[in-house]
């Protein structure tokens, strides 16, 4: 009797643990994505904030999460905000967007980044950081005219970076930005502003 009760609470728990997540607002919670212990895989928590969906980072801060792809086992997050009137990243104090590298998301290599407001350091890496770098753009509208004529650069995230992290902080760059999918002679009006993250499929 006690081997059948151990059995069907493995079951039960097993059923729960790949039931879908409520929708969050009007975005859907697919599995393996978990907003709640009774629901989804735990690895791949995110969070339900006032039907808000947001990512944590390993510092704990928060992203607002823009759209799901759970084919391709992918999500957008949005960008932190470039502090008005300055050139700082809302997240600069936790040194920029690290993931957890425990948990199964990393950064895709569709993410054109652009960083802002740099040291003279970033000159001796292989960034772009030409008049022609794609920050020049961005920094002539909106949020990022308070980049304005800062020392500012772009790349393309790729394997042979750490997919875990873009860095912002005093010292190296205070700010930046992101862009998914960036195509060649796009206008900045066409950008798909967001940070792709992927995960890794249950095993």
């Amino acid at each position: 009797m006690v081997h059948v009760i151990v059995v069907l609470f493995i079951l039960v728990t097993q059923v729960s643990a790949y039931r879908p997540c409520p929708k969050c607002g009007k975005i859907k919670v697919p599995y393996p994505l978990s907003t709640d212990e009774n629901c989804g895989d735990p690895r791949y928590r995110i969070y339900c904030n006032k039907s808000a969906l947001e990512f944590m980072s390993a510092p704990g801060f928060y992203y607002k999460i823009l759209s799901i792809s759970p084919k391709a086992n992918k999500l957008i997050i949005k960008p932190p905000l470039i502090q008005e009137n300055t050139c700082y990243s809302s997240d600069l104090d936790q040194g920029g967007l690290m993931p957890d590298e425990n948990l199964p998301f990393n950064i895709s290599t569709r993410n054109t980044v652009m960083l802002f407001n740099c040291s003279d350091y970033i000159l001796l890496s292989p960034l772009n950081c030409s008049s022609s770098s794609f920050c020049r753009e961005f920094e002539e509208v909106g949020e990022g005219c308070g980049c304005k004529g800062t020392l500012c650069c772009h790349f393309l995230k790729d394997s042979s970076m750490t997919s875990h992290r873009i860095r912002a902080r005093l010292g190296g760059c205070t700010a930046y930005t992101c862009v998914v999918d960036k195509q060649p002679g796009e206008p900045l009006e066409s950008w798909n502003f967001g940070i792709e993250l992927q995960w890794l499929p249950p095993f």
